[in-house]
């Protein structure tokens, strides 16, 4: 009886018709340990990072990265610059909150953008922030803040906050759902806006170069809709890449008590949460919803059943490893290592493998060289890459 009236609750929280229709899910449920990829070796190039996040490469080789208390380094074969570059907008560095991630332009040869995700505002009204600035050496100049989530937020949970562009030179953004029960806006749980395409949060929202509105997104011109959405029905989206060879988007998020996802993004889509998941509420463990799957909905490729808190997502495409292309690449904050899924040609799972590392994993991503790169999330956090083990 109690889970027909959850049910009945949820039916009445999201108003979907497809109630009573449970679809059954066609996800990969990942359960325990994964064998251990073989032939490769992690080396450490950079430590005494706090709680580093994001990275990305600048045309000349050198690296930018992030630390979430606020700082932007500049960084060169394996050395962080002298001092932090400076003219970086201030950040509410704060529970899951601070400076996030970093991504340049893809015409930085000639304009030096540099866009950054950060955490702003106060611990009882705060939300994601999108700014922008040209790099001068090291100095971060004519900063402007180009998005802001609209909906300021209490508690300072689940930002989201991964950047990846799109072909065509439009943003991707990802926004957190704003945060665990009890947090409420109006005696709402703020989680249930991830479902109302009103609302910016628990979304994948899409903006051009300079934080404008595409007029093509799936719900512009929708009366009452947000019109940045790309993609909804998210939890706290962290990791978000496009896969350079076939333009799939793919995305990694956090579920509360296991269910973690990865998902394949496509335009306009519902990907469940918190309707259908298969993740169970942190106090007491019991269902956040009774389905797992509903029609109109998007099951994931993957749901790791024990949590992984996945964080940092990357399609390899490089030189050094071949027999990876198309691999996909997760980190894990909670595992301690980075998941290695493998797609068939058709992008579905085949199988998956663990590389591990004895930290954190907040961010992986390919550089200009075919390497992999990895950040660790730890007060002392480290910059390492994936090599071939010496042996190979």
């Amino acid at each position: 009886m109690q889970r027909a009236v959850g049910r009945v609750a949820i039916c009445l929280a999201f108003a979907l018709s497809a109630c009573g229709q449970e679809a059954q899910s066609s996800s990969y449920l990942s359960r325990g340990d994964a064998p251990e990829t073989q032939g490769v070796e992690l080396v450490t190039l950079i430590s005494g990072l706090e709680n580093p996040w994001g990275m990305t490469w600048l045309p000349d080789g050198s690296m930018l990265l992030t630390e979430r208390p606020g700082r932007l380094w500049r960084a060169q074969d394996g050395t962080l610059a002298e001092t932090p570059v400076t003219g970086v907008p201030e950040v509410l560095a704060a529970g899951q909150g601070g400076l996030l991630d970093v991504t340049i332009h893809p015409d930085f040869n000639s304009n030096n953008l540099v866009y950054l995700t950060y955490a702003a505002g106060t611990q009882d009204a705060n939300g994601t922030r999108v700014a922008r600035g040209t790099l001068d050496g090291n100095v971060l100049r004519n900063v402007e803040v180009i998005y802001e989530v609209p909906d300021p937020k209490p508690r300072t949970q689940h930002f989201g906050s991964r950047m990846a562009w799109l072909e065509d030179g439009t943003l991707l953004v990802s926004i957190g759902d704003g945060g665990n029960p009890p947090v409420s806006i109006d005696g709402e749980l703020i989680r249930l806006r991830a479902q109302e395409i009103s609302r910016a949060t628990g979304k994948i929202l899409r903006m051009n170069d300079d934080g404008s509105a595409p007029a093509d997104n799936p719900f512009a011109g929708e009366p009452g809709a947000a019109p940045y959405i790309w993609s909804y029905g998210h939890r706290n989206v962290q990791g978000l890449t496009r896969d350079p060879d076939t333009g799939d988007i793919w995305a990694n998020e956090h579920g509360a008590r296991g269910g973690d996802e990865l998902n394949r993004i496509t335009r306009g889509s519902n990907y469940g949460w918190p309707a259908a998941t298969h993740s169970k509420n942190y106090r007491g463990g019991t269902d956040i919803s009774p389905d797992t799957s509903l029609p109109g909905m998007e099951d994931p490729l993957v749901v790791w059943m024990d949590t992984q808190a996945p964080s940092g997502l990357e399609v390899y495409r490089g030189d050094i490893f071949p027999d990876w292309q198309g691999h996909l690449f997760s980190g894990g904050l909670a595992g301690n290592e980075i998941r290695h899924i493998i797609v068939n040609e058709d992008g579905s799972f085949k199988s998956e493998q663990s590389i591990p590392v004895g930290a954190r994993v907040r961010e992986i991503d390919q550089g200009p060289d075919g390497y992999l790169y990895l950040l660790t999330d730890e007060a002392n956090g480290a910059l390492m890459r994936i090599d071939p083990s010496p042996q190979q």
